[in-house]
């Protein structure tokens, strides 16, 4: 059985995704090994795959730390787990080329769509709709360079507006709009550009950033939607798009896209979407069509699993 190494880079809380991993290698007879890039190594990862204790993300010592870990391992594919990682899984590859598999886009096109200002322009270039500021209120406030709804403000009058000025020039205002969060797990191939998969999930609650009950929703509407933020992204790999339904008109609008897996995606997988055998099939360089065998109105609900180690290190 052929062994298939791979890289998470900050992975510290994706068991279940690395348990898929390992699943779909066995479909494939593959024995996978999952490895996880980490500051610390008492996380949960540590109980499915080896924690690499490494740089901080904006270390000048991260790329070559990465390239050394990468060869001391014989890492085969790297993914990226959280915005920071991701652009440096985009820098990585580009020092790498073909010798490891990182699918992620150009650190040009990773890099532009953790910046709103820029992704605003270029929804506007390429015809996207987006909930567009138009002067009234109330609307919504987030940080150019924020993440996992961090920093998100409302702001309700045109007098609070005006009196957080200075403030917003690093912010992006946006139209508020009422209505439901879409997110959309998706699976471009790198080998030839083409998308395997796009599955839309409902957020139903959220801790942390991060969705804890999600239920899959097969609407062609969204997915048709999706498809074309998809072909004009340039991106590939694993993708998660946020969409959001206005529910006076019911228009759909953009919200953000991250060139990585989102933090449920598993409720997906579970559906039937099996990304980590899609994205295996990718790099063993199997030829793949559009998946849709997945099953509409799947629930996720995640539950917390508590480990023990004994005689831990506090940290």
């Amino acid at each position: 059985m052929r062994t298939l190494n791979i890289l998470f880079l900050g992975g510290a809380k994706r068991v279940s995704l690395a348990e898929c991993f390992i699943n779909a290698g066995k479909e494939l007879d593959l024995n996978i090994n999952i490895f996880s890039y980490e500051l610390n190594e008492n996380c949960p990862i540590s109980f499915v795959g080896e924690v690499i204790i490494g740089e901080m993300w904006n270390s000048p010592k991260l790329i070559d730390h990465l390239k050394q870990t990468i060869s001391q391992k014989e890492i085969d594919i790297v993914l990226p787990f959280v915005d920071p990682a991701t652009i440096v899984a985009a820098n990585l590859k580009e020092e790498l080329g073909e010798c490891v598999f990182v699918p992620v886009g150009s650190p040009q096109f990773v890099d532009s769509f953790f910046n709103k200002k820029r992704t605003t322009e270029w929804c506007e270039t390429v015809c996207i709709p987006f909930p567009k500021f138009d002067g009234t209120f109330p609307a919504i406030v987030k940080p150019v360079n924020g993440s996992a709804s961090k920093g998100i403000e409302i702001i309700y009058s045109k007098e609070e507006f005006d009196s957080s000025s200075k403030k917003l020039n690093d912010y992006v205002v946006q139209r508020f709009i009422r209505g439901k969060e879409y997110t959309v797990d998706c699976y471009v191939s790198v080998n030839n550009n083409k998308l395997i998969c796009s599955v839309p999930r409902e957020r139903l609650e959220m801790q942390g950033g991060e969705s804890i009950k999600s239920i899959t929703i097969k609407d062609f509407k969204i997915i048709d939607f999706v498809h074309d933020i998809i072909k004009k992204s340039g991106l590939i790999g694993p993708i998660t798009v946020q969409l959001l339904w206005d529910e006076n008109s019911g228009d759909l609008y953009f919200m953000e896209i991250n060139p990585r897996f989102g933090g449920a995606v598993v409720t997906s997988i579970g559906a039937g979407a099996n990304i980590p055998l899609y994205l295996l099939k990718d790099y063993l360089n199997i030829e793949q069509s559009y998946q849709e065998n997945w099953e509409d109105k799947t629930l996720m609900i995640r539950r917390f699993t508590e480990y023990f180690v004994k005689d831990a290190d506090n940290n």
